[in-house]
Formats: C-alpha cells, structure tokens, sequence
C-alpha cells in the first residue's frame, strides 16, 4: 500500500472526504459536513474545541464552519504517518496531539491572566488582540505551549487547508483552480 501524502490524499478522495462517527456511523463526508452534523470527537475535549473553533475564526474567518476542529481531531485520531497536518511537513517528530493539546491550553491561560476567561469566552476585539500578539510573541500566561508565533503558523496554515484547500475553496476566492491532478468531485458530492 502506498504511504498516504498530500499529494496522494487529493489525488485518490479530492480533499474532504473523511470518516467521521455520526450518530454511531461511520460516515464519508467532509469537515465542513461533519461539523454540522455533530460528529464525534476522538481526541480533542469539548473546551479544546470550543478554542480551537474561537482561534481559527480569528485566523481565518470561515474556518470553524469549514470544520476545523472537525478535520485536526480527525487527523489527530490518524497514524502519524497518513496525517495531513501542517506540523507534518515541518519535520517535527510525532505524536503531534501534544502540540495542538499544549499550544490550545496556553492559549486559554493567556487569555485567563489577561481577561479571566478562556479564549473562547473573550469578545471578537479581546480575541483579535491576542492573537496578533502571540504572532509575533509569547503572551503572559504562554509558559508549558509550544511557541505561540510557531503555533499561529501552524494552525493558520490548518485553518488554510480546510477552507481553502479545495476546488470549491479556490472558486470562494476567484482564483482559477489549475491542479495538476484534479479531484473526482466536490468535497461531500
């Protein structure tokens, strides 16, 4: 069997179709779907998500109906070797939950010492406020996580694959997409 990559994941399933458990089911559907659709969660807890949904909508409006959350714990509940995460391909070692586990819990603590509340419970403004802090910075609070400019990276770029990371996501930008390998179909057709 081939080693599953980027390339290889786009070629064989058009980017999206993901095996999610809804409603006890093992379904084929996208991120995007999956979200809507409550499925369940295999590694990240419900306040992680709750971040990380917050965090990726302040990165990248869009990404947490997009599915977000959905496509890094599906990913993260993945062997290492099939996953499709940014972190991937920047050569760092896995197991990579303890990247996004450390780098979600920093970010609510920064968000606890500067307004008492977790990242998610912060106002749009507050939220904004951080994030473009932690681009370029640990922010107070940032102590056990990875480094907060490394992790905005990485999980921009996640943010990135699942909202644009399509046929569909290209035509939202008006931008002609030119693969060299197109996909059989729309995500979830």
């Amino acid at each position: 069997m081939r080693s599953l990559t980027r390339r290889n994941f786009v070629k064989q399933s058009g980017f999206g179709l993901l095996t999610f458990c809804i409603g006890g089911c093992e379904v084929e559907t996208t991120p995007r779907n999956a979200r809507k659709q409550g499925a369940a969660m295999r590694v990240l807890t419900a306040p992680e998500v709750a971040t990380l949904e917050a965090f990726g909508e302040v990165l990248l409006p869009g990404s947490r109906e997009a599915g977000i959350a959905n496509f890094i714990d599906h990913q993260l509940a993945s062997p290492a070797e099939s996953q499709l995460l940014m972190i991937k391909y920047l050569n760092v070692a896995p197991p990579f939950e303890p990247f996004y586990r450390d780098g979600l819990a920093a970010l609510d603590r920064a968000a606890r010492i500067a307004d008492q509340v977790g990242f998610h419970e912060l106002d749009a403004g507050r939220q904004q406020e951080l994030v473009s802090r932690l681009s370029s910075e640990n922010p107070p609070g940032w102590d056990d996580g990875p480094p907060a400019p490394f992790y905005f990276f990485v999980v921009r770029n996640d943010a990135i694959d699942v909202t644009y990371g399509t046929a569909e996501g290209f035509e939202a930008l008006r931008i002609p997409y030119m693969a060299h390998i197109l996909p059989p179909s729309r995500w979830g057709e």
